[in-house]
């Protein structure tokens, strides 16, 4: 993004998200503030565009970022059974997580650009959405200082456990710097876990997937915020565990399909190949056994919160 304006990928990955909950019934990713936050100009908009015929690279993308959202708050809940009680939400955009936060006792920070994060308290004014006294905004200038610079300073207990969430940021950062905010949240907790998202280069598609590849590539170069880091699966992998991430789960649109779309019965599935979803936690998982059922009640008791 621009260092003096909001991100434009941010304001277009929230009118996404809030299609999602019109076009796919039941919703994958259910977000009751979604259309709410736009505000009644954005909203309209995003309201009249699903009476128009849907567009095959449209769903595709829109399904993606939903499910990508749905792994998050998924892991999320699963860091909550453990005890973790601070969540980061790392390039927050409009993200809306934090002003429906189901769980007593978790503190959210939203770190983002200081543009982009004032262009969301004035949708959140315009909304009439209360800020919550168990979030906190975390202002960074990446110029200038790091994300745990703003973090502490909001607060942030750095040597205690945390969940982190980063959704749509690592493609507008050069693979280095990416691998340095990892490694700097590996260091922080060893009880921290991550979801992300990342794209692998196009030389690693096949023919088939270049031209939606090449077509949004285009689309957000066009906006200022052209896709500049990529990574292979394997190395990127190597490199987690090399920093000391235990648990990794690297979710392609083969094992999301599997996860979130085969037992719906609408056809609906993923089929690009570029964008995945990477799951990291520090601590490895705990071996089956007497807290077996209190997860799966908790997972339960998630999902109800997910679909009503």
């Amino acid at each position: 993004m621009l260092q003096d304006r909001a991100s434009l990928t941010a304001q277009r990955v929230a009118q996404r998200r809030a299609a999602h909950q019109l076009r796919e019934q039941p919703p994958i990713f259910r977000d009751p503030l979604a259309l709410r936050i736009l505000g009644p100009e954005f909203e309209a908009a995003v309201r009249d565009a699903v009476t128009q015929p849907d567009q095959g690279w449209s769903r595709g993308l829109r399904i993606f970022l939903s499910i990508r959202s749905r792994v998050a708050e998924d892991e999320l809940a699963r860091a909550v059974e453990r005890g973790v009680r601070q969540y980061v939400v790392l390039g927050a955009g409009l993200d809306t997580f934090a002003y429906r936060n189901p769980y007593a006792g978790l503190r959210v920070f939203e770190v983002d650009h200081p543009a982009t994060q004032e262009l969301k308290r004035e949708y959140l004014r315009r909304a009439d959405i209360a800020i919550p006294p168990s979030l906190a905004f975390a202002p960074v200038d990446f110029s200038r200082e790091t994300f745990v610079d703003g973090l502490v300073r909001a607060g942030y207990a750095a040597s205690s456990p945390a969940f982190y969430s980063w959704l749509g940021v690592t493609q507008y950062l050069a693979t280095d710097v990416s691998l340095d905010t990892l490694r700097r949240i590996a260091t922080l907790s060893d009880r921290n876990a991550i979801v992300f998202d990342y794209s692998r280069p196009r030389s690693s598609l096949d023919a088939e997937h270049h031209a939606a590849f090449d077509a949004l590539a285009e689309r957000v170069a066009q906006a200022g915020e052209p896709f500049v880091g990529f990574f292979d699966s394997n190395e990127l992998a190597s490199a987690l565990r090399h920093m000391g991430y235990r648990t990794i789960e690297d979710l392609g649109a083969d094992e999301l399909n599997a996860r979130y779309l085969r037992a719906r019965g609408d056809g609906l599935e993923l089929r690009g190949k570029a964008g995945r979803v990477m799951s990291a936690r520090r601590d490895a998982a705990r071996a089956p056994g007497s807290g077996t059922l209190v997860r799966i009640l908790g997972r339960l008791g998630h999902a109800r919160r997910l679909f009503g």
